[in-house]
């Protein structure tokens, strides 16, 4: 029986053992590197005898690369968030990169990114979160690159992925036009969000378009709590609206919450509801909600993409891809009448 090692293991040692370059074991450690199969066998026996675990910190002092991708995140209570950090994550270790996760409250992005940037990551992806103009500048003049997850800043050098949030809130205005509504309302999200400014602007073009006006505006802010007040005192108003459409899926669950509970209306009889994302949860029994689905495999892939083509240049640049969203029915709002 071979004994392991005592103390910790160097891949000089593993060499030795192997009797390879120490250059052949650490290709053998590197994703992607060129190794003979013979010769990486032989350096995983010796590494499994020795108990040899290679070093990624100081793998990374060598290459230049920490392998490591930034995520900065907030609103993770909104459903939509974890699935995307998770699968955003697989992706990305497919590759052989892992993840550094940083959860930031809104408005203090820019201090969680500098804290993130601490680690040399080596690219940065900010999930429901944004950053500073002059951050930005900083991280592409570093060659860092930057994809803003589901926001679109116009005058930022970082890269976006988006859907199409200004079709999806023209979508949503239509098909609840063509199901006969006309005293409409909205509940926002954050106010200084893209997602918000976008599906709130998509909307009211498409009802301005066929001569309506928004009837009330509530502000959820993302917010469970809120989007219940919100609709609670748009529903106790004088002329309470025939239907709702919520900035998000998570905002929209507590809406059906309250007009189901505490108002006893019937959904879609007496007022329908509309949401945005299509989060697992929209398709469960107790709400079938009527949403807008964002591509988010694709956003994700997209945003893979971006990062890797900036990281095998090594240059950081600006690109935007904005893509396409549908509108998928259920039983919370009423269907268009269609001519036989």
């Amino acid at each position: 029986m071979t004994l392991k090692a005592k103390g910790r293991v160097t891949s000089a040692q593993v060499a030795r053992r192997a009797d390879v370059s120490q250059s052949a074991v650490s290709r053998t450690f590197t994703p992607g590197a060129s190794v003979a199969p013979h010769t990486r066998q032989r350096v995983m026996d010796a590494a499994r005898e020795l108990g040899y675990r290679p070093n990624a910190i100081a793998r990374s002092l060598i290459s230049g690369r920490s392998r490591m991708i930034g995520l900065v995140a907030a609103y993770l209570d909104n459903q939509f968030y974890p699935i995307v950090l998770e699968r955003l994550a697989r992706a990305l270790q497919s590759r052989g990169y892992h993840t550094l996760l940083f959860i930031s409250e809104p408005g203090d992005q820019d201090q969680e990114l500098e804290k993130l940037l601490a680690y040399q990551v080596d690219a940065v992806v900010m999930a429901s979160a944004t950053l500073s103009s002059a951050l930005a500048k900083e991280c592409l003049e570093a060659d860092i690159p930057v994809v803003l997850f589901n926001r679109d800043v116009p005058d930022t050098p970082a890269s976006c992925v988006t859907s199409d949030n200004l079709a999806g809130g023209r979508l949503v205005a239509d098909y609840l036009l063509n199901s006969g509504h006309r005293r409409l309302a909205y509940i926002a999200g954050a106010e200084n969000s893209s997602t918000n400014r976008d599906r709130e602007a998509g909307f009211i073009q498409g009802l301005e378009a066929r001569g309506i006006s928004l009837l009330h505006r509530g502000v959820g802010a993302y917010s469970h709590q809120s989007a219940a007040q919100a609709t609670l005192a748009m529903m106790r108003s004088d002329t309470p609206p025939d239907a709702i459409f919520v900035a998000n899926d998570h905002m929209a669950f507590a809406v059906l919450d309250v007009l189901r509970g505490p108002l006893g209306l019937r959904v879609p009889d007496d007022i329908s509801v509309v949401g945005f994302d299509d989060v697992p949860q929209a398709a469960w029994g107790a709400y079938e909600l009527t949403t807008v689905a964002q591509p988010t495999d694709q956003m994700i892939e997209a945003t893979v993409s971006m990062l890797f083509n900036q990281l095998e240049t090594g240059q950081a640049e600006s690109t935007r891809e904005c893509l396409p969203v549908r509108l998928i029915e259920r039983s919370t709002a009423r269907i268009p009448h269609t001519d036989s």
